[in-house]
């Protein structure tokens, strides 16, 4: 029953960590959308803030993953 509770305090801990990155990838998206930059520089951007959140979707994924396994 301990374990468990370990690994419910583990997933809690990496959940929230996974929801800070999705709202710092916010933050960085609207600090973006302040600058005036070439046609060029904000798609440049913007495919990076793709990356950024598929990177993130596939953390949460693997959270996901580690913690359902019995």
């Amino acid at each position: 029953m301990e374990n468990l509770s370990i690994q419910d305090n583990e997933w809690a801990h990496d959940w929230k960590v996974i929801n800070h990155i999705f709202e710092s990838i916010e933050s960085l998206k609207d600090l973006f959308n302040q600058l005036d930059v070439s046609y060029l520089r904000e798609m440049e951007q913007k495919l990076l803030i793709l990356n950024l959140e598929k990177y993130t979707w596939s953390l949460q994924n693997y959270i996901i993953e580690k913690y359902s396994k019995p």
